[in-house]
């Protein structure tokens, strides 16, 4: 997994990894990780928070606002 940078300086996220229709985070304070796939969150979700990965910028709060519940 890649570390999350973290530019806002007050994300749950820690650490992230990006796959062809998926990507799993990893949330500070836990250890499990959470895969959130084109099947079940949808391709638009996932390409969007992929986009947020890599920029180290929005991620948990796209989160929260938009796929909380529906990882794997």
């Amino acid at each position: 997994m890649e570390r999350y940078r973290n530019t806002g300086g007050d994300s749950g996220v820690s650490a992230y990894e990006i796959g062809a229709d998926y990507i799993k985070v990893k949330f500070s304070g836990t250890s499990r990780t959470y895969t959130y796939s084109y099947r079940k969150a949808g391709s638009s979700h996932v390409e969007t928070m992929k986009g947020l990965a890599r920029s180290s910028s929005g991620l948990n709060s796209y989160i929260n606002r938009y796929v909380k519940n529906l990882y794997d």
